[in-house]
């Protein structure tokens, strides 16, 4: 298609992720009538951070995530933060229960799965700290069912691949909760991609969005170029959403929009080592978070991961750190300097100067040998054998460097970014992510669409009954929508996944 033609449509969603699924699926539901169209520069659906080999974490509930509880001076537990993830993944359970329900996805077994979540410590002090986070979040509505146990015989019986060749002289504890979950946002994100195609989207692969230029009535011309043919194309949007990952930045900063200014972004790469071995895999089933390491970023809390993929069971160690300019997967070395403007340059630097402990770590862990990961996999599985696991490339992620005085701060979160008008939003960062996509994109709609939110309330509430209220003040409430989206989505039907050597990604 020539330079100078273009088309017209209600939405463009920059990026076929979970972000922009998700979105586009709330948007066809509340406004079937707006034309939505998708470009996504690689060839499927969830290809980047979505992807389930790719995402660091899955299924955050803060359940088990210890870095979401950490201990005061006074060697109590701040569970502020825990409880907030909580809320928000509950919103993403009711929306997925509701999508269910109306057929806008199929057979929840397809991404979404019981699996115990568990956060385990060793020595003394840690032991002391998990008790203590437990007395804090099991009189919790939210985290009730939460056991806490010190015991050698009981950790043996639940995770035996964990208890294996280990010294119990070492004191242990756990907290286990057996109704977490392992979701496939891959899975989820092509089902919802699906819907927003199949109800009258349309979606281009292979199509990168390159340039936003706003017009004097509020509206977008989306430069778009066919990655196959090297074409480009001119989209005319009312409404743009970059929910392009790790490319967000860039795109945000090219909208030119104020809010997006002083933003700047700190490439974190990462690598699982992945369980070849189904015997291995058969021993261990569950999710199972330890602490991090001392000037880790959150993203980086150890953990040994029993995922469901395509109805087979895995298992995951990780993730380990590294650093890579890329702010994609499938980016470029240049990604990072491209990145550095006069606007956000003294935030970038402000950085440089306070996260030197953060440098530290990364360079410890790019310097890791295979038998060095082993040795960290050691810590949660003694007997393990470099033989039975290989290293996979982990998503890339783009944690937000955000203006703070005259310098910055990065942030382990993430940032949704729009203009004042409301015209154009992105989302920056990564933790905890894909979980809290419905949350995310809710908030999204309001910030961008308040004249019509009012009039969206009665549909928004059949799609998440607690719309507006925390559940944490609403146990009888809670209870209720629990019941309704652990039935809808098949949480109480038990499952046998397979256990099986992967075969999807190819090893580094």
């Amino acid at each position: 298609m020539s330079e100078n033609v273009e088309a017209k449509t209600d939405v463009v969603l920059v990026g076929a992720g979970i972000m922009s699924a998700t979105l586009g699926a709330l948007l066809r539901q509340l406004q079937p009538e707006w034309s939505i169209t998708a470009f996504e520069r690689l060839d499927a659906a969830a290809a980047e951070s979505s992807d389930p080999w790719n995402n660091a974490g899955t299924g955050h509930s803060a359940l088990c995530e210890l870095n979401y509880t950490p201990a005061k001076p006074d060697g109590s537990v701040d569970i502020t933060k825990a409880i907030n993830v909580n809320e928000q993944f509950q919103v993403s359970r009711q929306f997925w229960a509701y999508a269910i329900d109306k057929g806008i996805l199929s057979d929840p077994k397809n991404f979404i799965n019981p699996i115990p979540h568990v956060g385990f410590v060793h020595g003394a002090d840690d032991v002391k700290y998990l008790r203590a986070r437990y007395d804090a979040l099991a009189g919790h509505p939210l985290f009730a069912g939460m056991e806490y146990s010190e015991s050698p015989e009981w950790f043996s019986e639940r995770l035996p691949l964990m208890a294996k060749g280990r010294d119990f002289s070492d004191p242990v504890a756990l907290n286990w909760t057996e109704t977490g979950t392992d979701v496939d946002f891959g899975a989820l994100t092509k089902q919802l991609v699906n819907n927003v195609a199949a109800s009258g989207g349309t979606v281009f692969f292979g199509h990168e969005v390159t340039n936003l230029t706003k017009q004097s009535d509020g509206s977008w011309i989306v430069k778009v170029r066919n990655r196959r043919t090297g074409d480009s194309r001119k989209v005319h949007a009312k409404f743009v959403f970059v929910g392009a990952g790790g490319g967000a930045l860039h795109l945000l900063q090219k909208s030119g929009i104020a809010e997006a200014k002083g933003f700047g972004g700190f490439p974190v790469s990462g690598a699982f080592l992945r369980c070849t071995n189904p015997d291995v895999i058969a021993q261990h089933s569950a999710k199972v978070y330890g602490k991090a390491a001392v000037g880790a970023p959150p993203m980086s809390v150890p953990h040994l991961d029993t995922r469901v993929i395509n109805g087979k069971q895995g298992l995951l160690f990780g993730p380990y750190a590294g650093w890579s300019p890329k702010f994609l997967k499938e980016g470029g070395v240049m990604d990072l300097p491209k990145s550095i403007k006069p606007n956000n340059l003294m935030s970038m630097l402000g950085v440089g100067m306070t996260e030197l402990g953060l440098v530290k770590y990364l360079v410890g862990e790019l310097s890791q040998s295979p038998a060095d990961r082993i040795v960290t996999l050691s810590e949660f599985a003694p007997e393990a054998r470099l033989e039975d696991w290989e290293l996979i490339v982990a998503g890339q992620r783009v944690q937000v460097i955000r203006r703070k005085g005259a310098g910055g701060v990065l942030e382990f979160g993430t940032a949704v970014v729009n203009a004042a008008d409301g015209t154009i939003a992105g989302l920056l960062g990564a933790s905890p992510g894909a979980s809290t996509a419905v949350p995310a994109m809710l908030d999204v709609l309001e910030r961008c669409f308040p004249q019509q939110w009012a009039g969206w309330q009665p549909k928004l509430q059949e799609m998440v009954p607690s719309l507006g209220v925390k559940l944490s003040d609403k146990p009888g409430l809670f209870e209720q929508v629990w019941d309704w989206s652990t039935k809808a989505l098949e949480l109480d039907v038990a499952s046998d996944p397979v256990p099986t050597a992967p075969v999807e990604a190819a090893a580094v």
